[in-house]
């Protein structure tokens, strides 16, 4: 098996105009690698970083974003770091989720509650959605 960076996955569905040859050779690389049928391993910090360079770098809107994520979802050769979290994760981003908040609400889904100070974009998201876990913000005596 082998494991995905960012930037092969970035290679494999960015296409820069007037990329150099260098570049060029990168996303043929990344694209042989990505559909030769070998096992693929996406770590779910991969995932948070790939989202941040598609919308942050590159400048995806969210339904682009949205659909990159759904192609690796459904890559028959891909097997995705906590699966579950991400298909969440994904579905949180589609609510209107940040995908960020949207990753570490997924992956504390086993807890009671989550602690942030966010209260004006994350937590309130949350109480909109009336997702499990709650987001709760901590306050001193």
């Amino acid at each position: 098996m082998i494991g995905l960076d960012t930037n092969v996955l970035a290679r494999y569905f960015v296409e820069e105009e007037g990329a150099d040859a260098a570049t060029q050779a990168q996303r043929q690389a990344a694209r042989l690698l990505i559909e030769s049928g070998q096992d693929l391993f996406l770590p779910k910090t991969v995932a948070l970083e790939l989202e941040w360079v598609l919308r942050g770098y590159y400048g995806f809107p969210v339904e682009q974003v949205l659909q990159v994520f759904e192609q690796l979802l459904h890559h028959p050769c891909l097997q995705l770091e906590d699966r579950p979290g991400l298909e969440q994760a994904v579905a949180g981003l589609r609510s209107g989720l940040d995908f960020a908040d949207a990753l570490h609400h997924a992956s504390c889904r086993d807890c009671e509650a989550i602690a942030s100070f966010d209260d004006r974009g994350f937590a309130r998201r949350i109480r909109q959605l009336n997702l499990p876990p709650r987001v709760v913000i901590p306050s001193a005596p």
